[in-house]
């Protein structure tokens, strides 16, 4: 089985991409949706422990864990390190059921998939990728979003261009949906009947 590593900067275009892998009939993990889980669940006890107070009922409060990783310059990595390992976790269990499945070819949504070194548990890499403008103009559409919060987010990515340096395969999302949804198309025509080890990788990781 293909693992695919589908990736790209806030307000690319990614879950658009992610949404015609699968009425292609790929299945796809978003990892963001992983993350959510683990904070009604399995992480908020850690959480909790590392940031009091970021929790109330019995999971993660996001506005108190924001406020906390805003005042704390070393937050951020110290999240990361308890949450990224039980998303993985979650995503070689996904890879497990969907090579028991049978299938040829599955995509795992991974935002900061270069940034963690995700991409070496990959055989290929897609990333999704827009003019500036056009990303800008997507976020600060959003609800709550302000120049500065972009530029933080920002920050704690990379470049678009180093990650389209870095890609296997680059979208664009700055045309028509069509042409994005060909572009695609064409990604998979010729990921078809196309072999890889990065099954194996994981399969050592996890022994």
């Amino acid at each position: 089985m293909l693992v695919v590593g589908l990736t790209g900067s806030i307000g690319m275009g990614k879950t658009a991409v992610a949404g015609h892998l699968a009425e292609r009939g790929v299945a796809v993990l978003d990892s963001d949706r992983v993350v959510h889980s683990l904070y009604t669940g399995e992480a908020v006890a850690e959480i909790e422990a590392a940031f009091p107070g970021a929790t109330a009922g019995g999971v993660v409060d996001r506005a108190s864990l924001s406020t906390a990783l805003l005042a704390d310059p070393g937050g951020f990595a110290r999240l990361e390190s308890l949450i990224h390992p039980m998303v993985r976790r979650a995503q070689w269990r996904f890879l497990q059921e969907q090579e028991a499945k049978g299938a040829s070819l599955a995509a795992l949504d991974i935002p900061l998939l270069f940034e963690t070194g995700g991409d070496a548990l990959m055989d290929v890499t897609i990333v999704v990728s827009a003019p500036a403008e056009i990303q800008a103009a997507r976020v600060l559409a959003r609800p709550g979003m302000t120049p500065e919060k972009l530029e933080a987010i920002r920050a704690r990515q990379l470049p678009d261009a180093e990650k389209r340096a870095r890609a296997d395969f680059i979208v664009d999302t700055g045309v028509s949906f069509e042409e994005t949804r060909a572009d695609v198309d064409r990604i998979l025509e010729s990921l078809d009947h196309q072999s890889g080890d990065a099954m194996e990788r994981w399969r050592r990781m996890y022994a």
